[in-house]
């Protein structure tokens, strides 16, 4: 017995029966119901074998333990259970079990099939999708590795190309310097050149107008030693006048064109050193002595500003006027092949210090005086700054013999800024579009700007300069200013306008002096 039980645990055939159930339990749904019957006849032919050696194995047991041993445990135990298995009611009922089971298989087995029809068309198609995206996959991986080729491509063209570049400009800019250097070069030669025709001009100039007092001073020398002829009173002139007539035209003449043109470049250079003085240091002067009496930079400006562009317009009334009396005067007795207006405009160069400056700088002050926008408040009288004043009619006046002759931009506060005719000043607002108020005029010949002039922008500079026009308008005149001493003089605290002068007086004075220097003309 013991022999045969261990050949039963060798052959572990309860192992194997354990396995094959197992595994027909879990392909139970995947098989077909003949597979699931063959696995269940092999599964009981099995159980059958396995059941023959436990009973051989029960019947050796109970032989060793002699006639009558193991009686009660089969009676009790192995009889019982022989009986239900062999019993008809018992056997009955499995088998309905076993119909009702094989029906259910069926079922299962169709269901099963459909399912794994259907299964097997998803997996075809997601065995198409899963081909079409490795295709796909091989062409972007295809396309990335052209991308990564064509990428160092350009990386190397973009690499020489930068280094050719960077050759390129490392050899420019030594071109540049090199250029730089020789226009260096040439611009100090051509400062030199220009200082000395500058320098040729001038000595030319001061030769030229030495020559003609020379002659002047010779004629008049060899007139005053020579009797001079009785005076006729008639209409006519005298032979006298005429030849002083011909000296003075042989006086204004110049010896060449070359020579008069010389003499207009640097008259023209002169009077634009003369203006710019004028903006760098006299205006600063003068607002030096203003604001002894006006704490508003402001209104400081302005005054300068306006006294300005007062000055311009009546030097240029002055010259009209001078110009009108010199050409009535030379008309009668003009002769010789040189037009009028020529000798007339030579005249007016020669004789500049005959201009009334001080007549020109009362009009100046009395048109200051009546401006809406610096009259108010009286804090001080406009007499203060009578030799800027004085200086700028004189140079205004003198712009006039230029040919063409030079004047101011005309400017208006609230008026678009113009980068070509003014500079900003340092306290304004560089993205303000309006002009709030300004500072100094800009030079002008023929519509061109020569020389700019200074300009404060701020924001809504329209709209503040229309209030303080009519602030001042409406304002009553204001005590006397806090800082003004009473031991200042010469300055007036009031508004009150220039003393009068005798105008006639003035005129005759000067018509005296130019009388005494050009000989026997006399305005009418």
């Amino acid at each position: 017995m013991a022999d045969s039980l261990r050949r039963l645990v060798n052959n572990e055939s309860c192992r194997t029966l354990q396995d094959k159930l197992e595994n027909w339990y879990k392909d139970y749904y995947m098989n077909s119901c003949d597979q699931n019957l063959n696995c269940c006849c092999e599964i009981i032919e099995m159980n059958s074998r396995i059941q023959g050696q436990l009973f051989t194995i029960l019947s050796l047991t109970a032989q060793e333990g002699g006639h009558y041993a193991g009686v009660e445990t089969i009676k009790s135990r192995l009889l019982p259970w022989l009986g239900t298995c062999f019993s008809n009611s018992s056997i009955a009922k499995p088998i309905e079990n076993n119909i009702n089971l094989l029906q259910e298989s069926l079922e299962k087995d169709r269901q099963l099939r459909e399912l794994s029809a259907s299964r097997e068309r998803e997996i075809q198609q997601l065995d198409s999708e899963l081909n079409s995206t490795r295709v796909q996959l091989s062409m972007v991986q295809q396309d990335l590795t052209e991308t990564e080729m064509d990428l160092e491509d350009t990386k190397t063209r973009s690499a020489t190309a930068l280094l050719a570049a960077e050759d390129e400009i490392i050899h420019l800019r030594k071109q540049l310097k090199s250029l730089q250097a020789q226009e260096e070069s040439r611009q100090r030669s051509l400062d030199m050149l220009t200082d000395y025709e500058r320098q040729l001009r001038t000595l030319k100039d001061e030769i030229a107008v030495l020559s003609a007092e020379k002659s002047v001073l010779q004629s008049r020398l060899s007139r005053s030693r020579s009797p001079s002829p009785v005076s006729q009173h008639s209409r006519s002139c005298s032979p006298m006048q005429k030849e002083l007539q011909k000296e003075l035209h042989k006086e204004l003449v110049p010896s060449s064109p070359l020579v008069s043109r010389l003499s207009s470049v640097s008259r023209k250079a002169n009077l634009l050193a003369r203006f710019s003085d004028a903006y760098a240091q006299g205006r600063l002067e003068a607002q030096t002595l203003l604001k002894r009496f006006i704490d508003k930079m402001e209104t400081v400006q302005r005054i300068i500003y306006i006294a300005t562009v007062e000055s311009f317009h009546v030097a240029k009334m002055a010259f009209r006027h001078f110009k009108i009396r010199v050409r009535k005067t030379l008309s009668p007795t003009h002769i010789g092949s040189e037009e009028l207006e020529d000798a007339v405009m030579d005249y007016v160069i020669c004789h500049l210090d005959l201009y009334d400056v001080q007549c020109s700088v009362n009009d100046v002050i009395r048109a200051m005086n009546v401006n809406p926008k610096i009259s108010f408040p009286p804090e001080v009288d406009f007499i203060v700054i009578n030799s800027f004043i004085k200086e700028i009619c004189c140079i205004a006046f003198a712009m006039q013999t230029l040919d063409p002759p030079l004047d101011i931009a005309f400017g208006a506060d609230g008026e678009i800024f113009n980068d070509c005719k003014y500079r900003r000043s340092c306290d304004s607002d560089f993205t303000a579009p309006l002009v709030f108020y300004h500072v100094w005029p800009a030079l002008m010949e023929n519509e061109i700007v020569i020389m700019k002039g200074e300009a404060v922008t701020k924001r809504g500079a329209f709209w503040s300069s229309v209030r303080n026009v009519n602030r001042s308008r409406s304002r009553s005149l204001s005590p006397v200013h806090h800082h003004g001493c009473s031991g200042k003089s010469g300055v007036s605290r009031s508004r009150s306008p220039s003393p009068p002068r005798n105008i006639n007086t003035k005129r005759s004075t000067s018509m005296s002096r130019w009388v005494a220097r050009s000989g026997p003309l006399i305005f009418t």
